[in-house]
């Protein structure tokens, strides 16, 4: 019998208060800061953190683009939402639909060297974007795709680690099912579809969640392969914006740097249940 003791539940509950904190401060942070002028931030030493009264002007600059009151030009963030929004999804979908067939392929499936093919997949995780960028990027280049969503997202949609988890997913399933769709004449491509793919909802959630972040969040892959102002991401335009030179608006900067991070707290939030659920869900 576990025995209560308040002392413990209060230090338990000052722990998450301080945790929490610790992560919400600087989002805090950003958000009062885009509701000032950029002359407000760059005189006040510190910053001061109450909210101040020009958040919808920044926040419209930020989107819609324009000049601001020292003469500088802001380039839309819409368009740049717009891009890693469509880069993000073809990343998601696309490791999702590969990683499903090559792991129902390797697990249903028998034909030569298949355990080979495999591990040479599974290899594949010691090789991330940054150890193979050089050949990826003159690969690309050389078929044209510079500049293009096609660019943008085609080199980063194969998974080794989507692949994985599906294939020990799949290895759960109970042979009975197999044999059950077997006898009532499904071919592998209808037991893949109405029984597998249903089966695998919580993992595709969970996996969705964790892609669409990863896609969004992309920012040295775009920095080689986009030399266009109209297909650059949000991450690159957020860099954009921090030009270096002795005057930066940064209350723009901070506007520019929530709305980024809007639409992965969105996809987290509106898939928590799916995604945990997926993580550590053991019953299918």
């Amino acid at each position: 019998m576990v025995e209560k003791r308040p002392w413990l539940d209060a230090v338990s509950h000052l722990v998450l208060v301080l945790g929490v904190a610790v992560v919400a401060f600087p989002i805090y942070l950003t958000l009062v800061a885009s509701t000032q002028t950029a002359e407000q931030i760059n005189q006040s030493v510190p910053m001061s953190l109450w909210p101040g009264d020009h958040g919808w002007d920044t926040w419209k600059l930020a989107l819609l683009g324009g000049r601001t009151s020292v003469g500088s030009t802001i380039a839309p963030v819409l368009p740049m939402l717009l891009t890693s929004l469509i880069s993000a999804l073809l990343i998601s979908v696309g490791k999702i639909s590969i990683s499903l067939l090559s792991a129902f392929a390797i697990v249903y499936f028998r034909f030569p060297f298949k355990q080979l093919v495999f591990w040479m997949i599974f290899v594949t995780l010691m090789l991330p974007v940054e150890v193979r960028i050089s050949p990826t990027y003159e690969v690309v280049a050389g078929l044209g795709l510079l500049n293009s969503y096609a660019g943008l997202t085609v080199p980063l949609i194969a998974s080794a680690t989507a692949t994985f988890l599906f294939r020990q997913f799949f290895l759960s399933v109970p042979d009975e099912l197999v044999e059950a769709a077997r006898m009532d004449g499904a071919g592998p491509m209808r037991f893949f579809r109405d029984i597998l793919l249903p089966l695998s909802a919580t993992n595709i959630a969970a996996m969705f969640v964790i892609q669409f972040i990863y896609g969004w969040n992309q920012y040295l892959w775009p920095l080689l392969v986009t030399t266009n102002e109209d297909m650059y991401p949000v991450v690159l335009g957020i860099k954009r914006l921090i030009s270096g030179e002795s005057w930066t608006e940064w209350n723009v900067v901070m506007a520019t740097a929530m709305l980024a991070m809007l639409p992965p707290a969105l996809v987290v939030i509106l898939m928590q249940k799916w995604f945990v659920k997926g993580l550590v869900d053991t019953e299918k």
